[in-house]
């Protein structure tokens, strides 16, 4: 197989016997997009030029207020703050746009951008969003090209425990963009049934978490089902709760 700086990352998260492996690597994603924001390049030109236009959703805002750096994220948050002050007051000195009538209303029309809505245009974006978006793209078409290509890979994906459903969607959209018809089908078929027989596997370690609480099964051993709310969650939403979505830990 030959390695490279996006095939690498994808067999060390297969390795892992996660639930999601394109969960594992969106973590590790952002993990080093949140250390890079904070290191040097907060003071690259580039860099401050996308920050103080873009900013930052509210997750990684609250994933840099945790790090050490304060300074860092002070001087970042100072000269965003400036460009969205500079913009709201172009926003709220203009005019609101037109409010549509009833019959308007009643056809659907859609109504001219307000105040409201250019605010929130306004505050929509994230840097590190931004980043981990392109990266996870990139990781999702190494994927579908590595299981052409690759039949070590391609038995370690059909061995998998296949990955959660927003992911499913990534991975089929990627190959459907990249590979050739025949290519595709056949992905797309593997990849289902992995994610078919995992997702049952999945549902039925959650409904045995019920029935354990029901008096008659106290003394039967709970098998794979301790965490089976926390994964059947991940599954369905990606990672976002439970060991599965937590950050490497930092000395910070």
């Amino acid at each position: 197989m030959k390695y490279t700086l996006d095939t690498l990352p994808v067999l060390d998260a297969y390795k892992t016997g996660c639930e999601c492996p394109l969960c594992r690597l969106h973590i590790l994603c952002e993990d080093s997009y949140v250390d890079s924001m904070l290191s040097a390049a907060y003071m690259e030109p580039d860099c401050r030029v996308k920050t103080n236009e873009t900013g930052f959703c509210t997750r990684h805002f609250g994933q840099m207020f945790e790090r050490r750096n304060r300074l860092g994220l002070a001087l970042m948050t100072h000269t965003h703050m400036k460009e969205v002050i500079a913009s709201l007051e172009s926003i709220l000195s203009g005019e609101d746009g037109a409010r549509p009538g009833l019959f308007a209303s009643l056809r659907g029309s859609a109504p001219a951008e307000g105040k409201p809505q250019k605010i929130r245009r306004r505050m929509a974006g994230c840097v590190i969003c931004d980043q981990v978006t392109q990266s996870m793209e990139r990781y999702a078409y190494t994927i579908a090209q590595l299981y052409g290509t690759n039949a070590e890979f391609k038995a370690m994906f059909e061995q998998s425990k296949g990955v959660c459903l927003p992911h499913l969607a990534l991975l089929l959209e990627m190959a459907q963009k990249t590979l050739p018809a025949s290519q595709y089908a056949a992905f797309s078929k593997a990849l289902s049934v992995v994610t078919l027989e995992n997702l049952r596997r999945v549902e039925g370690e959650l409904e045995w978490f019920t029935l354990k609480f029901d008096y008659r099964n106290a003394d039967k051993p709970w098998g794979n089902s301790h965490d089976a709310v926390e994964r059947s969650i991940n599954k369905l939403m990606g990672a976002c709760v439970g060991s599965e979505a937590q950050l490497p830990p930092h000395n910070d």
